[in-house]
């Protein structure tokens, strides 16, 4: 009889959380507008078309850059609201961040000002496929929206769901210009609190200057791999977050060979390097404090000796905070880190870029 009950409690609870869903129509992903990648792949949420460049390590092809991280579908509908579906090859999670970031997707609108303004997130707790709301209650009137997908987590498909009788439709890239960004797990945005929070998304929002990204979570190493892909890469200009992950050794070793491939087909093309920031591990660990002192200065020797024969290459030192408060987990940024690193080099980063037309 007990089981019987609960069976009953459990059958009600599902029908009413059924009633609460309300009548929608769904448009794939496939039909809207994807921002932020850099090359055309065979999958259509992949980074990197790995088969055609050699010396990735299997992570690197298999996961790393089959992860979408930094990418978005700009759509705009006239819906009262907004839910997503989103179907996984691979769903993955990370000690250091949500699963709202790792396997969730991330909203935002554009207000009547022009400033795209957060409108909700959310993320599969069941099952794939799982009908998830986004943001409900919404005043009429046409509605421009990014919607920034997981981070981690490999994506087969997505689709926005709206009110029966609305429209959702694809828009041009609300972004100008074309300014990669490249680097470690800062540039993926781990340890963010949701998928739109890595600080290049910050840095597009806040300027209007499209940034793919390609953030690359321990592995920018500066490898001949990722610079003839980055070689490839129609760009304005580059960022690179691209002393975090070698060791002081590697730096050396590796910035002249990945700098001689991207300069082959990139020759005056402005190159911003940003030093790799504080982490807060080094507050006490005097082994650990040693190794990051000793990448810093390599970073800020060999970026210095070639801008004295290169004339578009840059170097800006971030900010993530210097409290001693805005860690995550010792060495990533919390939200609010990123916010602080993206505010630290905007202004800067964007007056290279006037050099360069690029406003």
């Amino acid at each position: 009889m007990k089981k019987l009950i609960f069976f009953l409690i459990v059958i009600a609870a599902l029908a009413a959380d059924a009633k609460k869903l309300p009548p929608l129509e769904f448009v794939s992903g496939h039909e809207l507008t994807l921002i932020n990648k850099l090359m055309d792949t065979p999958r259509r949420y992949a980074r990197v078309d790995t088969a055609r460049y050699g010396g990735f390590t299997d992570y690197q092809r298999k996961t790393l850059v089959q992860q979408p991280a930094g990418l978005a579908l700009a759509f705009e509908t006239n819906s009262d609201c907004v839910y997503f579906t989103i179907d996984y090859i691979k769903k993955n999670s990370a000690y250091n961040e949500t699963n709202l970031t790792a396997a969730g997707a991330d909203l935002y609108i554009k207000d009547g000002e022009g400033r795209w303004i957060y409108a909700g997130n959310n993320t599969p707790r069941k099952k794939d496929n799982e009908i998830l709301e986004l943001v409900s209650n919404m005043a009429p009137g046409n509605k421009e929206c990014l919607l920034y997908l997981p981070i981690i987590s490999i994506v087969d498909s997505i689709s926005v769901g709206v009110t029966p009788g609305c429209y959702v439709r694809p828009i041009a890239n609300p972004f100008r210009h074309r300014v990669v960004f490249w680097g470690s797990s800062f540039t993926h945005g781990i340890a963010t609190s949701r998928a739109g929070m890595a600080y290049p998304m910050q840095f597009e929002r806040a300027t209007g200057i499209h940034t793919p990204a390609l953030g690359v979570s321990g592995n920018s190493k500066l490898q001949q791999s990722f610079a003839r892909v980055l070689a490839d890469t129609p760009a304005d200009a580059f960022v690179f977050d691209a002393f975090s992950n070698p060791t002081a050794e590697e730096i050396e070793a590796n910035f002249k060979p990945f700098m001689a491939t991207l300069r082959a087909k990139h020759p005056t093309t402005p190159v911003i390097f940003l030093q790799t920031i504080y982490r807060e591990h080094r507050n006490f660990d005097t082994k650990y404090n040693a190794v990051e002192q000793a990448k810093q200065d390599m970073a800020r020797r060999v970026v210095a000796e070639a801008m004295a024969n290169d004339p578009n290459i840059y170097f800006l030192e971030p900010n993530a905070g210097d409290n001693h408060e805005t860690t995550c987990d010792g060495t990533h940024p919390s939200d609010f880190g990123y916010y602080l690193w993206m505010q630290s080099i905007k202004q800067p980063l964007l007056d290279i870029l006037a050099r360069y037309g690029i406003e």
